[in-house]
C-alpha cells in the first residue's frame, strides 16, 4: 500500500522525485541503499516465479462451488490470486497504461502542479516519511482518492493526458463493481451470508488510486521500488505492467516473482480483510524490485472500509475452538500508517494471544 491515509502529525522529511534523481544524472542517494544488500543482494533473476498462481474467473464466483473453493484456498495460502472475465476490457487495460505513462513523461514542471502538500497524501511525488533514517523506495506515485465521487479533489487530477479524467474515473467505476461482487464472494466461500462483509465494509467505503511509476534504477540490487509491506486496504485491485515484471510476494521466508497474465487483474487481501475473516484471509507481505533495464508502471486500487465503521472478526467466525485473533477496531489506516512509518508490521499491533 505504501501508506494510510490520514496525514501525520510530525513533521515530513522533503524528498525529491525519482524521476528528478535519474535525470539529474546523481549517484542513487544513500537514503535509498538498503544496507542489508551489501551482504545479501537482491537477486530478483534467480527466485522462482509463484507455482501454479490461482486464477478465478469472476464470473463464476458466485455460482460456482469449484470456483468459491479455489477462492477461499488462494486468499487463504498466498492471500492474492489472479483474476479473469472480470469485466474491464483489453482497450481500457490499455488506455490505463497509457494515461500513466503519459501523465510521467511530462516535464517536471508540469507534473509538479499536482504536488502532494506535505502531510497530505494526494497528488504527486513520492509518500510521506516522518525520519531521516528511514530507506526510501525507488517510486514515484499519483495518489488519487476516487470513490466516493463527492470526495474527490480534482485539484490533484491531472488535464494532460486530456482523457485521464475520463479512463481514471471509468476504471474507478469498474473497479467498484468488481469489489462488490468479490466481498460478496468471499463472504460466501466462508460460509457466511453473502453481506457479512460488505455490512463491515460500509457504504461509504472509500477507493484510493495509486499510480506507481518505477524508474530504471542504477543499482538494482541494493534498491527496492517498494519495501517490504502489507496493505491497510480491506482488497487491493492491482492492474500490472503489460511488459516488466517486479512484483514479489513473500511465503515462508521465500521471495516469490507474481508473473504477468494478459488480461489479469492482481488481487490480494489487506490487512482489515484478514481481520474481518479471523485470520482465514491472509494479508500477503509483498514488494516491488527495480530494474537497470526497464521502467514500470502500475495501478493500484486500494478498497477501504469506512473509517467510521468498526472493523473486527466475524462474529461467526468466532468459536471456543477459534476465538477472535484480532481486536475491534475504527479507521484502521490510521493505526495502519502509524506503524508502517516506524517500519513495523501494523497488524500485529491489534493482535490477541
Amino acid at each position: 500500500m505504501g501508506e494510510g491515509y490520514a496525514p501525520s502529525a510530525k513533521v515530513e522529511v522533503p524528498s525529491k522525485p525519482v524521476q528528478e534523481i535519474l535525470q539529474s544524472g546523481d549517484e542513487v542517494p544513500e537514503r535509498y541503499i538498503h544496507k542489508d544488500a551489501a551482504a545479501q543482494p537482491i537477486d530478483a533473476s534467480s527466485l522462482p516465479w509463484m507455482p501454479s498462481p490461482a486464477v478465478l474467473d469472476l464470473q463464476l464466483l458466485l455460482s460456482s462451488q469449484t470456483e468459491l473453493d479455489k477462492l477461499r484456498s488462494a486468499l487463504d495460502y498466498w492471500g492474492c490470486f489472479q483474476l479473469v472475465n472480470h469485466g474491464i476490457t483489453s482497450s481500457l487495460m490499455d488506455q490505463v497504461r497509457a494515461i500513466a505513462k503519459q501523465f510521467f513523461a511530462l516535464p517536471l514542471e508540469e507534473k509538479q502542479k499536482y504536488s502532494r502538500p506535505p502531510d497530505d497524501f494526494e497528488g504527486y511525488g513520492n509518500d510521506t516519511f516522518v525520519s531521516e533514517d528511514r530507506i526510501l523506495d525507488w517510486t514515484d506515485r499519483l495518489y488519487l482518492l476516487v470513490h466516493p465521487e463527492e470526495l474527490r479533489r480534482f485539484k490533484f487530477w491531472p488535464e494532460y493526458p486530456p482523457s485521464f479524467r475520463q479512463i481514471l474515473e471509468e476504471f474507478s467505476m469498474k473497479s467498484q463493481e468488481i469489489l462488490q461482487l468479490m466481498i460478496k464472494a468471499m463472504a460466501r466461500s466462508l460460509g457466511l451470508k453473502d453481506d457479512t462483509l460488505a455490512c463491515q465494509y460500509g457504504e461509504k467505503g472509500m477507493i484510493f488510486s495509486r499510480i506507481n511509476f518505477y524508474p530504471r534504477c542504477p543499482l538494482p540490487d541494493r534498491v527496492l521500488g517498494i519495501k517490504p509491506h502489507t496493505d491497510g486496504s480491506a482488497v487491493t485491485i492491482l492492474l500490472q505492467d503489460q511488459d516488466v515484471d517486479g512484483l514479489q510476494v513473500l511465503r515462508d521466508d521465500q521471495w516469490f516473482k507474481v508473473p504477468i497474465i494478459p488480461d489479469a487483474l492482481f488481487i490480494n487481501a489487506g490487512d482489515q480483510l484478514e481481520i474481518m475473516s479471523n485470520g482465514m484471509f491472509k494479508s500477503p507481505v509483498h514488494r516491488v524490485v527495480t530494474s537497470s533495464e526497464r521502467e514500470r508502471i502500475s495501478l493500484a486500487m486500494f478498497c477501504t472500509p469506512d473509517p467510521e465503521n468498526e472493523i473486527g472478526p466475524a462474529a461467526e467466525l468466532i468459536t471456543d475452538v477459534q476465538p477472535p485473533a484480532f481486536k475491534t477496531v475504527k479507521n484502521y489506516p490510521s493505526i495502519y500508517y502509524h506503524y508502517y512509518q516506524l517500519d513495523q508490521t501494523p497488524l500485529s499491533s491489534i493482535k490477541l494471544n
